[in-house]
């Protein structure tokens, strides 16, 4: 059964070698009935178009009698503006997807596209409307972000501006120190050479300080 499917399948061609036992035949076989019920729905399916084209065609001859017969009408009786009209009509009938050319059918599937078309637009305006305001936020934090930097930068230039000061003011404040007691030092070789010249002791700066006290 597999060697007659492989012979349909490949034809006048030679069929691929391939190593026969239990397994690849069993892998085969189940290919092989894949492959026929996949044929048969496409038959089928074949079939039933076939059938709904018949049914077309008859239905289309029926109301061509009809046009003919009763009102006298055929596509070569008909005006150039009449052919255009019914050619629309037919192509809008499609495209609203409507079951048949009545009135009612047509205003039904209108509404139906102009509520979609509404919803759409409603749908749209409420994107558009999140949109707008996520911009605005964005640009609002873009700008608070910038306006932060600025902040960042001028304190970081307030900050050095105060550290250079600050270290101008431990310089002299360093150099104020080191004159004091190399004055200081001063003071003591003057007033102990004085002493040693025969200054009274109560004349030195120290007692004199603490007299004043």
């Amino acid at each position: 059964q597999v060697t007659l499917w492989l012979k349909k399948i490949y034809g006048d061609m030679p069929i691929p070698e391939y190593e026969v036992n239990e397994r690849t035949v069993e892998i085969l076989h189940e290919v092989m009935e894949c492959n026929e019920e996949r044929d048969r729905d496409v038959t089928l399916l074949i079939e039933d178009m076939k059938d709904r084209a018949t049914k077309y065609e008859e239905e289309a001859k029926y109301w061509q009698d009809i046009l003919g017969e009763s009102l006298g009408l055929s596509e070569g009786s008909l005006s150039l503006e009449a052919i255009t009209d019914l050619t629309d009509l037919v192509e809008s009938a499609v495209e609203l997807k409507v079951e048949d050319t009545s009135l009612t059918s047509f205003y039904s599937a209108i509404n139906n596209m102009t509520s979609e078309l509404y919803e759409t637009k409603s749908e749209n305006e409420k994107l558009e409307l999140e949109l707008k305001t996520l911009t605005k936020k964005l640009t609002s934090a873009l700008m608070m972000e910038k306006k932060l930097e600025e902040d960042i930068e001028k304190l970081k230039e307030s900050q050095e501006a105060e550290k250079a000061e600050a270290e101008i003011q431990l310089k002299d404040l360093k150099f104020l120190e080191n004159k004091s007691v190399d004055l200081k030092i001063r003071i003591s070789d003057a007033e102990e050479k004085l002493v040693a010249m025969g200054m009274d002791q109560s004349l030195t700066h120290e007692a004199l300080m603490k007299s004043s006290e």
